[in-house]
Parts: structure tokens; sequence; C-alpha cells
């Protein structure tokens, strides 16, 4: 038999305790683990003391592979435990026991000091954990962020070569952040050498005004200095405080003149940036300035489906289209309606329809009335089938003939009439009005709508049916 020394004893059982700890729930390990101690330690196995025959039978029939997954974890040549009853235990002369309860209240205490949620330490340097849903190749791109995604598809790929500073501002709710940490997270994945920091602002503030107060700024410059990439976002969260500017200054010199990578973001351009002291925002404009604008209905349209797709959810073509139609201009109300129907499909097993996701933008008063307006959009038929007969029926025409190839001239108007109003009052694609209408391609349908819109402004009587057709139609 074969024992190590008193003090790399007690520590291989408070590590195999802690391991334990960590890994079971808080009630169970509270309950069935009081103090332990190590009777017998020999090559290949271990044997552990408890204080009664009720707490060995316990452990040995309810915790056992628990508990050698834990001693392994610490001690790999380990074979085999086996639990014994320690009549000594209790002594208080005994210094080779471990008090379960109290190392785990030691073990949590210290967790809540040094952990943030949601942060890891990388360097010294407290940095928010980036989200590894956030990468490029899942960023929907529209004519309202294409810049924005190449420069920083760029910087993800040669920190510091190019777009240096780079900073990107926009509206809430428009992609800023995932850009940012698509950016992280493409750095770390190419280049693994990189130290990345990807903070917030407020965050920052944080960091600063505990150096202060421990008198160790100069420290915080230090650890600053030797990271790779530093990503701050809502820059604007800063307003006002000067000395947290005036560091930021600083680090950010010492990060440039050194080739390092500068990202930051803001709900606005840096001329218009007046809480800022000039000479920082200065900085900003020493690189490349992008901007996120509002997404135009195809833009939230492709960010809906793309989202869905991730979360593997089916939605029709026509839901979606009326939900992208509908809630306005922010992605994260896009993702938010998204997650709502998600929850109701797991919960009554209820498909989103246009009727039941209509009564679920109002009851979120997304939109005050979906059933006139500006915003209004198919509250009152379910599709371009109802459409197209509406159409045909006030035409007095067949509408198998409406949507087919014939092209006699008493087709025209009104097959132009159901393009244009499938592209103007319900939001078709030209692609998919084009594939009801016996596949006509994207520029026939083009021509259609605008020759139908040129013709409305001089006919007076045409003018007055197609409205005629809205109001039956409720669109």
């Amino acid at each position: 038999m074969a024992f190590f020394d008193p003090l790399s004893e007690k520590k291989l059982l408070r590590d195999v305790v802690a391991t334990l700890a960590a890994s079971m729930r808080k009630q169970d390990f509270l309950t069935y683990f009081k103090k332990l101690s190590i009777v017998e330690h020999t090559k290949d196995r271990i044997v552990y003391g408890v204080v009664s025959s009720f707490m060995r039978d316990n452990l040995e029939q309810k915790f056992s592979n628990e508990m050698y997954a834990a001693t392994i974890a610490c001690a790999p040549e380990i074979t085999g435990i086996t639990f014994v009853v320690d009549t000594m235990i209790e002594n208080t002369t005994n210094t080779q026991v471990v008090d379960c309860q109290e190392l785990y209240k030691q073990t949590t205490a210290k967790k809540k000091r040094t952990e943030i949620p949601g942060h890891e330490q990388v360097d010294g340097i407290v940095s928010r954990i980036m989200n590894e849903k956030y990468r490029l190749d899942n960023f929907v791109i529209g004519p309202s962020n294409q810049l924005a995604y190449a420069a920083a598809d760029a910087v993800s790929r040669r920190p510091g070569a190019s777009y240096n500073p780079l900073f990107i501002y926009g509206d809430v709710g428009l992609g800023k952040t995932h850009l940012l940490q698509a950016i992280g997270n493409g750095v770390r994945m190419r280049l693994k050498d990189k130290r990345v920091i990807y903070t917030t602002a407020d965050r920052f503030l944080t960091d600063y005004v505990s150096h202060v107060k421990t008198r160790k700024v100069d420290r915080m410059r230090e650890k600053y200095r030797a990271i790779d990439v530093l990503i701050i976002d809502d820059v604007q969260f800063l307003a006002n405080k000067k000395q947290t500017q005036e560091e930021l200054y600083n680090i950010f010199n010492i990060l440039y003149e050194a080739n390092k990578q500068i990202v930051l973001s803001w709900d606005r351009p840096p001329k218009e940036l007046t809480e800022l002291e000039p000479r920082l925002r200065s900085r900003f404009e020493w690189g490349i300035i992008v901007d996120i604008g509002v997404p135009d209905f195809e833009t939230r349209l492709a960010i809906l489906q793309e989202k869905a797709r991730a979360k593997q959810f089916i939605l029709a073509q026509e839901v979606a289209e009326f939900i992208a139609y509908n809630t306005g201009e922010n992605v994260r109300e896009l993702e938010g309606i998204l997650n709502q129907l998600i929850a109701e499909y797991e919960l009554h097993h209820t498909p989103p329809t246009i009727e039941n996701v209509a009564v679920r933008l109002k009851k979120l008063a997304i939109t005050d009335d979906l059933s006139g307006g500006h915003r209004a959009a198919r509250p009152r038929i379910g599709g371009y089938k109802e459409l197209v007969d509406a159409v045909a029926a006030h035409f007095g025409l067949d509408p198998e003939l409406l949507i087919g190839e014939n092209r006699k001239k008493e087709y025209m108007i009104p097959r132009q009439v159901a393009m244009y109003l499938l592209k103007n009052r319900m939001h078709y694609t030209y692609e998919r009005i084009g594939n009801i209408f016996s596949g006509r391609n994207h520029s026939s349908v083009l021509y259609s709508c605008r020759k139908l819109e040129h013709i409305l402004k001089k006919d007076q009587h045409l003018f007055y049916e197609v409205n005629v057709l809205r109001d039956r139609l409720g669109i």
C-alpha cells in the first residue's frame, strides 16, 4: 500500500470534491455529501471515508458513477473506488478531511466574485462571449448593408491591414451587433493566435472605473496593448464621460500605432457625435465609416426566411411575406415575431397562417390595423388564388385563362391589374408572380406592373375599378 504525502492527498481530495460539486445538482450534492476523507490510496485505487453507514450506502447506490468520474478526472490512473465508514472523520485533529459543504460555499462565493455571466477573461481583460451564431456567412446582404458587410469581411480576413479603424453606424436592431461579433468570430476562426476583445462601451467604462479605484490605469493600458483586435459596441454610451473617453483615446492610439485592428459601432455617423471629445471623434474618421440602413421589403423577407431556416421552422412563403411587410424595419422585431410563432406551434400545434399572424401582430401592437391603411396586407384573403379569382370575376373572365399564356388583348389589362395588386398590395416578388402567371420572367412582370401604373395615371375609370377591387379584397 502506497500513500502520497498529506498535502498532496488533501489537495487531491479537494479537487475531486470541487469537480463533483460542479457536475452535480446543488440539492443532491448538499444532501448526500457532508464530509469525505481518503482512508487508503494505492497505485490504482482509492478508498473514501464517510461519516456513517447511511451515507456510505447512499453514495454506493446513487452516486458511485459520479464519484468515480470526478476521481479519474483528477487522478486518471485510478481504476476503482470504494466507500467505508471512517470513525476518525469527525475528529477535529484529523487534517485529511474535506468538509464538502464548506468547500461548496467557498467555490460558489469565488465564482460570484470573479465571474460575470456572458463574459470571459482574455489576457486579463473582461470580454463578452461572442455568440457563434453570428457569422458573416449567415448575414443577409441587401442594398442597405452591402458596404458594411464587405468592410466587415475584409477586416475579419486581414485585421489591421485595411479599414482600420472600422466604424459601423446605424439605428437599433439593424444588424450592427451581428456584424461586430461576426468579425470577432471570423478572426478567431482563421487566425487562432490573435487575441480578440469584444466589449460594450458600458463594460469598458466599468473596467476603467475599476482600474481608477485601484490606481492601476497604467496596468489597464498594458493589458489592452497586448490584444490584436478591439471591438467596442454602442460607443454612444460613453457620451459625456470625459475621463473614460480620454482613456479610450490613449488605448486607441496605442493599438493604431501597432497596426492592431479597431472596430467600433454607434447609432449615428461620427460627425454627429457631438457628445464626444473632438480629438476622439477625429480618430474615428481615420479609417472607413459605413452605415447599415433600414432593410427594404426583400431584405426583411430574406432575413426572416434565413432565421426560420436556422431554427428549422417551416414558414409558408405568403406568411413570410405578410410578416416581412407588416413588421416594419427592425430586424429584432422580425425575430421576435418568429419566436412567438414557433412557441405557439410547439405549445398548441397551430401552424402560422396569415389570419392568426395578423391577430398576433395586432395584439403585440406592432401595427394598429391590418385591415386597411398603408400597411394593410391581405387580412381578408388567403393568397394569390383568391385575388386572381376576384380579378377574373370582376372582368368577367376565366381565372385559368387570366394566368395562362393566352395573349389576347382582352386579357392584357386584367392580367396587369392582377400582377400589379400582387406586387404592390400583397408584396409578392416579381419572380413569384412570374411563376404564378405560367412562368413569365422577372422583366415581363416588371414591365406589366409599370405599364399599368402609367395607364392608371391617365385612365380614371380603370383607376376606379382597381380601387373597387382593393376595397372588395381588403387590400
